[in-house]
């Protein structure tokens, strides 16, 4: 059985299924297949937050499904701009990750991410499996990526 460590973008992931479906991403449909015949070495979802009472009861459901949920406030500037990716936590993440486990199952469709991914593959042989949505995922991530898995209906919200 191989060992898997998985990394979910929740805000790159639910901007993009939103955008290019108009739906939300089924994360226990996700949890299903990527947990299949795997041994789960560690399971994160990075999300930001407002405050919000909808996005706390979906971080609860996160958990319940099994994630590890890291938050970090979403931050409004005074000139309108907006902060809180976790690009450098995955990332951090991952390298701590990825020399105990078999592959990397990384749900983002951000090409930052490429670099990460040939980074795991040449110093510990780590493969990489990316779930991104067509079209709004970076061809340099698809390509960096030992698989590319497209989100389609099959893992949205019915």
């Amino acid at each position: 059985m191989k060992t898997a460590s998985i990394f979910v973008d929740v805000q790159n992931i639910y901007y993009t299924t939103k955008q290019n479906y108009g739906q939300n991403f089924d994360y226990n449909k996700f949890w299903a297949r990527v947990t299949q015949e795997r041994e789960i070495v560690t399971a994160i979802a990075y999300a930001t937050s407002r405050g919000d009472k909808k996005q706390t009861e979906f971080q609860n459901i996160l958990r319940a499904i099994g994630f590890k949920v890291k938050v970090k406030p979403f931050i409004q500037r005074a000139d309108g701009s907006a902060k809180g990716d976790w690009d450098v936590g995955i990332a951090i993440d991952v390298m701590k990750y990825a020399q105990k486990c078999d592959v990397v199952i990384l749900a983002s469709g951000d090409g930052d991410f490429d670099v990460l991914l040939k980074e795991i593959k040449t110093a510990y042989n780590t493969q990489s499996e990316v779930f991104g949505v067509p079209g709004l995922t970076a061809n340099s991530l698809i390509n960096a990526a030992t698989a590319f898995i497209p989100i389609e209906e099959s893992l949205l919200l019915k």
